[in-house]
Formats: C-alpha cells, structure tokens, sequence
C-alpha cells in the first residue's frame, strides 16, 4: 500500500507547493511548459522539495510517457529498451533520472545523442548541484534550476485536508526541515499505529529534527548562532550550554558539526591548524555514530574550538582578494609565470626561495596575526625571506 506521501502527490500545478519562481503562473519555466515545450531540465534542491512531483505533472501535462530510472542502478540497455518501445512512434518519452550527479562519463556519453536529436527529453533530479557533475556537452544542452525547502507556510498549506491539533502540527513542520515527504512519512507513521496522536508518539519517532537552519526566525538558528558567537569569543561554558539546548530539542547532530568547520576555518584559522581537523573529524565521526553519543565529540570539539587561539586573517584575506579582482579581473601574470617559461626560477634550486616576481603589482592581502601558530608560520616566511622582525 502507497504512503501518504505518494498517494498525496499533487494532481495538477495548481495543487502544487512551492517553487513559484518555476511553477508560477507568470514563470518563465510554466509559459514555456504552457507552450508545449520545455528543455532537457535538471533539478536539484532538498529533499522532499517537490523535483519528483514535478517532473510527473510535466509528464502528464506535456502528454508523455514517464520513465523513471536511477543512476546509482541506470544500465544503458533500460535506456536502449525505452527508445527502442517508441522507434516508430509520434510520442516521444519522459525519461526521468533520479540521482543525476551519479551519472558515469559513459552513461553521460550516451545521453548526448539522443538529447541533441530530441528523441526524448530528459529531466533529472538531485539534492546536490549537478552542474560539476555533468559534462560541458550534457551543460550546453540543457538547463538547470534550484529548488528551495518549503517554507513553515507552505508546508501548513500541505497539511490543511488533516484535522491536526496545533502542537501535533508544529512538531511535524518543526522537525522536518523543509521536507514535505519527510514530514508526511512521520505523519504516516504515527498514524498506522493505531492510537491516539500525540506529540509523544511523534517525537518517539523522529527524535531527531531534520531542521538545517534554513530559517534565521527559527529558534535552532538563533541557539547555533548564540554558540558559534560563544565559541568565537572563547566562553566555552556558554558554548557547551547552547550546544546542550541545540542537543536536547533535536538540533540534527550533522548540521551541528557543519557549523563547527567552518568557524574552525573562519574564526581560528592558522593561530590553530588543528582545530580544522579535529571540526572534520568530528563532522565525519557524528555523521556515522548519531546521538545520544554524538554529543560527546560535539562537546569534545565544541570545548577545543573554544579554547583556541582566534585568528580571521584567512577569512578576511579571501574576501579582500575577491573584491579587489572583480574590480581588477585582469592584472597580468608575470612572464615568468606562465606555463612552459623558461625564466622561471625553480626555488628549490635555489634552497628553497629565490627572490622573483609573482605579481605584476605589489598587493597586499594576508595580515598576519601574532596568535598562536600563526605567529609562527609568520615568523618562518620572514626567516624564509630574509626578513626577520618585518611584518610585511
């Protein structure tokens, strides 16, 4: 028997939820559905944020035959064995590939062709950005667009056919983190057992939020920033305190640790090489272990962060660099740089520098702090160059 989350799916665009930008009716993307012809689309977004859905409305509207296929399991010979159904036939099909960004060099190969000719036309869809994924040739003849988390709103929308007490409701859009299917499946659940819904019954079944921090009204996003803003100004009691309430109202563990590596990059950087490290092995470590035993590296790596010595030199050198290139794109590399120059002077050769231009201007981006490693790495490049004591 189908789920509620299947058996739920939308029927038409006018009952679908979300991605106005796509599926408005003044959207681009809808006026060129309207007109009977679309591009091969790739979609990507979270989880539970309609890309399947859609791509059967497009299927229905647009009168095709849907293919649905996976490219963890995608086998060329499906791919023949469609094509080869529809040879002498007007109606071309709808093949959808789920997973796209798993998609081999060969099986990318393959597509091309029947993309260029338009035998078929192809939608994929994928929680991660296909774009580096898939080949120039694949890029060049298709689109690509995002799709958001549904927002709280758009989520209650889903949830209006249901006679659902208030708390029973939040809960269920709370801990779902923009996921119509996650949020329907937990509603499933608690459902087919047979008794009274409660708030109980739902939190046995998903202590954990699958909340990602999308909304900053949303109390999760206001204790991770109180945290991130304790470990940067080293207060590791307050920090362990917001991590304790982030643990116990079902903050998930994986979107703790991804907030740590970057403050250990942004916030500490190269005063303590370490802490990055430790933050990755901690955003590794929980992703496999979960709670309740996940609070412990959390609280481990938390505590390190904290006590850390605090240097953002590499965060504000990258953003100066960046700013200054969009009003400079193109200062020009010296000679000696470019491949192939036979005027480049190898520094190994020389013990390991040589004094040589590597940029046609003198810039200026990296401010070395005397923190910790830093400090260190600081004085190492001075005594490199010959330069002890200048802070150049």
């Amino acid at each position: 028997m189908k789920n509620l989350s299947y058996n739920k799916r939308p029927k038409s665009f006018q009952q679908f939820v979300g991605q106005k930008h796509l599926f408005g009716e003044n959207a681009p993307f809808m006026k060129l559905l309207k007109s009977g012809s679309i591009p091969h689309s790739f979609f990507f977004g979270n989880a539970g944020s309609g890309k399947t859905s859609a791509a059967l409305l497009i299927a229905d509207m647009l009168s095709l035959p849907f293919y649905p296929l996976n490219a963890t399991n995608f086998k060329l010979e499906d791919l023949r064995n469609i094509l080869k159904q529809h040879q002498n036939t007007l109606q071309k099909p709808l093949i959808f590939i789920d997973e796209v960004h798993r998609l081999s060099k060969s099986q990318q190969e393959a597509l091309l062709p029947i993309m260029e000719n338009h035998q078929v036309l192809i939608l994929g869809a994928s929680t991660e950005n296909p774009f580096f994924a898939l080949s120039s040739a694949i890029r060049s003849r298709s689109f690509v667009f995002e799709f958001f988390a549904l927002s709280k709103d758009e989520l209650r929308e889903i949830l209006k056919p249901y006679d659902l007490d208030l708390e029973i409701q939040t809960y269920l859009i709370e801990s779902s983190g923009g996921d119509a299917r996650a949020m329907l499946n937990l509603l499933d659940c608690a459902l087919s057992l047979k008794e009274p819904l409660t708030l109980a019954v739902l939190k046995s079944l998903r202590p954990t939020s699958l909340n990602i921090g999308v909304s900053e009204l949303d109390r999760h996003y206001n204790l991770i920033s109180a945290m991130i803003k304790s470990i940067r100004g080293s207060d590791e009691n307050a920090a362990i305190y917001y991590l304790a309430r982030l643990i116990t109202e079902g903050e998930n563990p994986e979107f703790i640790a991804r907030r740590l590596v970057i403050l250990a990059s942004e916030d500490i950087g190269n005063a303590n090489p370490n802490a990055l490290n430790l933050a990755v092995s901690t955003m590794q470590g929980v992703a496999r272990i979960g709670y309740p035993e996940a609070r412990i590296l959390l609280s481990q790596c938390v505590i390190y962060l904290a006590a850390s010595p605090k240097s953002n030199s590499a965060y504000e050198a990258i953003n100066e660099a960046i700013d200054y290139v969009k009003t400079h794109p193109n200062e020009e590399i010296p000679k000696s740089l470019c491949q192939f120059s036979k005027d480049y002077l190898y520094p190994h050769s020389f013990g390991g520098w040589v004094e040589q231009e590597y940029l046609s201007k003198r810039l200026k981006f990296v401010k070395w702090l005397p923190k910790g490693f830093e400090k260190t790495l600081k004085e190492w490049i001075d005594k490199i160059r010959g330069k002890d004591n200048e802070n150049s």
